[in-house]
């Protein structure tokens, strides 16, 4: 499997129209192949910004790298480069492989 996250620094008091953004965009995702989950992350805030984290989970690299040079995903990100008025700075991209899996047993 494959972690894929951006990070993102958003302006304090940009926090709202950053998540309205998120929360009404357009999914391209399920479709895909390969594509697990989704998720988006609120972190702390500090003085000048709140941390945000996307983050995908894929069944392989091979599969994540597919999807960014899909339509798909030029679609999922049309009109993100007019909208940096949220960020310090752009985001921050982590790719991760994942080694071990542990899951809670249910009883």
């Amino acid at each position: 499997m494959y972690i894929a996250m951006n990070r993102f620094r958003v302006v304090r008091g940009k926090e709202e129209e950053f998540e309205t953004v998120w929360k009404n965009r357009e999914r391209h995702l399920s479709s895909v192949p390969g594509y697990i989950e989704f998720r988006m992350l609120k972190g702390e805030t500090v003085e000048d910004h709140t941390l945000y984290a996307s983050h995908t989970l894929w069944d392989s690299y091979e599969n994540f790298q597919a999807w960014t040079k899909s339509e798909a995903f030029a679609s999922a990100h049309k009109g993100a480069g007019t909208r940096m008025n949220f960020y310090l700075g752009g985001p921050h991209f982590e790719g991760f492989e994942v080694i071990l899996t542990e899951t809670r047993e249910v009883a």
